[in-house]
């Protein structure tokens, strides 16, 4: 009897060895290369060979978790657990990737941003205005972050005494998109959602923020019933998260100054405002005085020149009076006669000293 037999497996038992195996030794490996014969079939599994200049595997993963694009040429690593299929070829499940190097993220991002314009998930119509000053912000950041003390020190600068309910995520590696999409809806959800809801995270390299070009997590914020304001690393640093947010900040520490108002520029503000009116007022006040002044008087010329007008035709009147004065003609040598004309009436004759009473003894028409 042979006393080291050689073991002998079905064919389904010795994948199941195989994969024992590979289960034991390597769960979980980290694979680098470039992306070849990448496709999609049926709208649910994503297929694609990892290469390089000697060797390359195949790789598998469910659609859904094709956060960002991938296209033939780009440089990736894949985290992924190798297995032999059924039928006897091996492959590797991915479980998370990631483009690598400059020219696979750059070209990752622009792929994604030129899906989601024809979207409109960037246009401008859809972004709204963020309130004035919000008494309640929700901020969804790393805690621990130098990104989030700068945003909370200026915020309380600025103004204080506002409520800010922060939800700690992380802001880089695997889970922080899934992290940040569960704070958004999370926010969301709430009976008292905050006014404005924040997503900040201080600079990094190009890997590091590539969790905010996550499409989900992209998407998410599109979809935020509560307004958005983005502010990811440092200006010149562009997300897809910015492009997908109400209103872009270039870092956290202009997020905070787009927040809220500085309180003491504000009163100053205030102030001036209040001076000006006051200079105005005062101005106003001081021109209607002048011209009240000028109104008063050319009322009181035109009074006086009006008043000589009428006391010059008062004593036109009483020279007309004086001309027609009975009185004169009496001293002229003229009489007044009063009475009837009737024969034998008796009438008046009035002289300027004697009153005579005659009566009447003939009348003849002339």
């Amino acid at each position: 009897m042979d006393e080291n037999p050689i073991p002998r497996f079905g064919v389904s038992g010795f994948v199941e060895l195989i994969n024992q195996v590979l289960e034991f030794s390597c769960s979980s490996v980290e694979i680098e290369g470039e992306v070849a014969n990448f496709k999609v079939n049926q709208g649910k599994w994503v297929f694609f060979d990892l290469k390089d200049e000697e060797a390359s595997v195949g790789c598998f993963m469910p659609v859904y978790q094709l956060r960002t694009p991938i296209e033939d040429g780009m440089k990736l690593v894949v985290r992924a657990q190798p297995k032999v299929t059924k039928w006897g070829k091996f492959s590797v499940t991915v479980q998370n990737y990631r483009p690598l190097g400059e020219g696979s993220l750059r070209k990752s991002f622009q792929l994604l941003r030129t899906k989601l314009e024809k979207e409109g998930i960037f246009a401008a119509e859809r972004k709204r205005c963020l309130p004035q000053i919000p008494a309640r912000i929700g901020v969804i950041s790393s805690t621990q972050a130098a990104g989030y003390a700068d945003f909370i020190k200026i915020v309380n600068e600025r103004w204080g005494g506002l409520q800010i309910d922060v939800a700690h995520v992380q802001v880089q590696g695997e889970a922080a998109a899934d992290q940040i999409v569960a704070a958004i809806n999370r926010f969301n959800e709430s009976q008292t959602p905050p006014e404005v809801l924040v997503i900040i995270r201080g600079g990094g390299s190009a890997d590091d923020l590539n969790t905010f070009n996550d499409e989900l997590l992209v998407r998410a914020i599109a979809a935020s019933r509560v307004p958005t304001l983005v502010g990811i690393g440092h200006e010149v640093d562009m997300t897809l998260a910015d492009l997908a947010a109400d209103v872009r900040a270039s870092t956290p520490s202009n997020a905070a100054q787009i927040i809220v108002p500085d309180r003491r520029e504000l009163l100053r503000e205030i102030k001036a405002l209040v001076d000006g009116m006051a200079y105005r007022t005062e101005s106003a006040i001081g021109d209607l005085s002048s011209e009240v002044d000028n109104l008063r008087q050319r009322a009181l010329l035109h009074l006086d020149s009006r008043t000589d007008v009428l006391t010059s035709e008062i004593k036109q009147f009483q020279r007309i009076l004086a001309a027609y004065n009975p009185q004169l003609a009496l001293v002229r040598g003229y009489a007044i006669v009063c009475g009837s004309t009737e024969i034998g009436e008796v009438i008046s004759i009035e002289e300027e000293k004697i009153i005579i009473k005659a009566e009447v003894k003939n009348v003849k028409q002339k």
